[in-house]
């Protein structure tokens, strides 16, 4: 994992994007069913960020109170994942919100005790790469993503000839 600062990352459509202005903490990856609810997953993958540390660039989260202990954020508009805050714990974030989640390694699971029963042998199934088709399921049409790019923008959604990476 790596702790340097600045790390950036934002939802799905582009509508919320923020920067951890501080060292990143430890990262995990939960099993809760908690977490697999809120992620639509097998777990929720987070990294932790000193209070404060975290500057919301464009828009903010929503939240809901998934117990008496936590609240989540997401964005409002695509429903992203976003946060995990724990009160005065602090906050976690989502590692698959950030632009470079490859650069943010788990270091441990949590409740893996909850984790579906087939967790273990996941790597053993077959796989495909997008490049296989797998994205577009053989359909012939090319895959056009509507998707935020892994990059900060001054306008989203761009307009044709303004925004290139």
């Amino acid at each position: 994992m790596t702790s340097q600062k600045n790390h950036t990352g934002g939802c799905q459509c582009g509508a919320v994007r923020f920067r951890v202005t501080t060292d990143l903490g430890s990262a995990s990856i939960c099993h809760c069913r908690m977490c697999q609810k809120a992620f639509g997953g097998f777990f929720g993958p987070l990294v932790s960020v000193k209070d404060g540390g975290i500057e919301w660039t464009r828009g903010e989260p929503d939240h809901f109170a998934s117990s008496n202990f936590v609240r989540r954020g997401f964005c409002k508009n695509c429903g992203t994942p976003l946060t995990f805050e724990h009160g005065a714990d602090g906050v976690e974030i989502a590692i698959g919100a950030f632009d470079q989640p490859d650069t943010i390694i788990p270091t441990s699971q949590l409740a893996h005790d909850a984790a579906v029963p087939y967790f273990d042998e996941l790597h053993q199934l077959r796989q495909r790469d997008i490049s296989d088709g797998a994205a577009n399921k053989g359909s012939g049409e090319k895959l056009v993503s509507y998707q935020h790019p892994d990059y900060d923008t001054q306008n989203w959604p761009p307009s044709p000839s303004k925004e290139k990476p």
